[in-house]
């Protein structure tokens, strides 16, 4: 009985399809700048066979939200889409500066499951 609720297991995992994550890249950087702030350049990209709506966030290193320019903050992508954000920001007198740039999505009403996804990258900005 044992080995026949473990093969039903085993053919139950093997018949799902493979689970997608939205993505985001670079992940991780450091930056190094001679001005009052800094620019990271991210790239988000849609895996779904559909149009997901995307926010672009910025938070310190606890994941508190803080004040910086994104360009675009929001969109739409398009299935299989990816698009460049420039987001920027101060130092606030600062050497250092820890932040995570995260792209979060939520699909659009009636498509697929109504779940919100977050996704993080870590960078350094260091003041020259």
């Amino acid at each position: 009985m044992y080995r026949l609720i473990l093969a039903a297991m085993i053919a139950a995992c093997a018949g799902t399809t493979p689970a997608w994550s939205q993505s985001m890249s670079p992940m991780r950087g450091e930056i190094r700048s001679f001005a009052d702030s800094f620019a990271v350049r991210v790239h988000p990209r849609n895996p779904y066979k559909h149009r997901i709506n995307v926010s672009i966030r910025a938070y310190d290193a606890d994941f508190r939200p803080i004040e910086a320019r994104i360009s675009p903050p929001n969109f739409s992508l398009g299935a299989g889409a990816s698009r460049s954000v420039l987001v920027v920001v101060n130092f606030n007198g600062a050497r250092e500066r820890r932040v995570r740039i995260c792209t979060e999505s939520a699909p659009l009403a009636g498509k697929g499951v109504g779940m919100k996804a977050q996704i993080c990258g870590k960078f350094i900005g260091h003041h020259l």
